[in-house]
């Protein structure tokens, strides 16, 4: 199968250069305006490449479909990939390609210190010959998920031009906000109308992921006792010492720098505070809901801790539900998977699953009743300044879409 690698590549450079970074504290979907950028430039493109029903909501969903091309009855499968990037860093790339990679260190040129090498990044091994395309050293490249982003539109254009190929009918969804667990949460599931689904937000070739962490937050809000200093004894409560008294008393047994495999975790993300008050906000993840369970009942003990040491203080212990395992649901019907790990055999590579130590949006809408496990598009190092992916990789990563593509329509009854 010949991809149009010149226009794949294309796509994802024009998309890297914006500036997509998702930002919690915002109230609005999608919560930063940089998104609309990209979603209005998707939606301009999905237009002149002719697909039908493109809409973009109010709450930046943008929606197309590729018309079915078997008169067979097919189930309807949805695409999906979201223009967000992390907020930690700079999203705005100076996208660098580096033809035919001959495995020497890459410095990157905007700050030496950034630098890849197969030592230290053995997934660079497996990308010699390839062209790769990373940031300056300063800001994201944006591949998670502008490469999921390209990899579909590329896709999309593929089919339709080669209208020989069978399919079924395509919905595709470009989405807002994943990297602050709120990709999906008001997209409407009868507007998508899909059936089964696939995110290509994965890493390497050949993976298909159907297994994810659970997922809660949980935010410590700590009301102390304010007084001047000078006359502060037996007056002030200091609810800034009683944070860092909290924090000193999750295990390190639980801490992300000390977890890998299966095993889930507590990490606290942002502490902030005054004597009178102090929040320290928290993340939790297991791949089990006993685990998840597990996390909470520790950290209400901790806060139980904190109110009989210092009975004076208003000490509040709220949970938030972000995402559930996606197995949980994918074990029930493996379709979605097994189809997926047949397209990746024909296009040349050997299927891999494992546990994600993250989620997807495919864990919100799998458990919403949307089976979406996970595809790779060829990402690396992402969330921070080392992040690349290479062209060859999103190639695989398109062709492994057409043979979906195909598959679902060959299997249909």
């Amino acid at each position: 199968m010949q991809i149009d690698t010149a226009d794949l590549l294309e796509r994802f450079l024009r998309y890297v250069r914006l500036d997509t970074r998702s930002l919690a504290e915002s109230s609005t979907t999608p919560s930063t305006p940089g998104q609309w950028d990209l979603l209005r430039l998707l939606e301009q493109e999905l237009r002149a490449l002719g697909l039908a029903d493109v809409v973009l909501t109010e709450h930046g969903y943008l929606l197309a479909t590729l018309p079915a091309t078997s008169p067979r009855p097919v189930p309807v499968v949805a695409w999906f990939a979201h223009v967000d990037t992390a907020p930690n860093l700079p999203g705005a790339a100076k996208p660098i390609v580096h033809r035919a990679y001959d495995g020497r260190p890459i410095t990157l040129p905007d700050d030496p210190a950034q630098r890849l090498s197969v030592e230290s990044i053995p997934a660079l091994r497996g990308a010699i010959g390839h062209d790769l395309i990373t940031a300056g050293g300063t800001t994201l490249l944006g591949a998670d998920d502008k490469a999921g982003v390209a990899t579909v539109m590329a896709a999309v254009r593929h089919l339709l031009r080669h209208p020989g190929i069978p399919h079924g009918r395509i919905r595709v969804c470009f989405n807002p906000d994943e990297e602050i667990a709120r990709g999906v949460d008001r997209l409407d599931l009868a507007q998508l109308g899909a059936d089964y689904a696939y995110t290509l937000d994965g890493e390497s070739p050949g993976d298909i992921d159907y297994e994810t962490f659970s997922a809660d937050t949980a935010t410590l809000e700590i009301h102390g006792v304010s007084s001047h200093p000078g006359w502060a004894k037996d007056v002030m409560v200091n609810a800034a010492r009683l944070a860092g008294r909290f924090l000193a008393a999750l295990p390190m047994t639980l801490a992300p720098e000390r977890t890998d495999g299966r095993e889930g975790f507590i990490h606290p993300v942002e502490c902030t505070g005054s004597a009178e008050h102090a929040r320290v906000r928290m993340i939790l993840r297991d791949f089990e809901l006993a685990g998840l369970a597990a996390q909470r009942a520790l950290l209400e003990s901790l806060a139980a801790d904190l109110r009989s040491a210092e009975p004076r203080a208003r000490v509040e212990l709220t949970f938030t539900e972000q995402y559930r395992n996606m197995r949980y649901w994918l074990e029930r019907d493996q379709r979605p998977v097994e189809f997926g790990r047949e397209a990746i055999r024909r296009a040349g590579l050997t299927p891999r699953s494992h546990p994600v130590r993250g989620g997807t949006d495919g864990s919100r809408l799998t458990q919403r009743g949307l089976p979406t496990p996970n595809l790779f598009c060829g990402m690396h190092e992402v969330h921070s300044p080392r992040e690349w992916v290479s062209l060859q990789d999103m190639a695989k990563a398109v062709e492994t879409l057409v043979h979906l593509a195909q598959i679902w329509e060959e299997k249909s009854s």
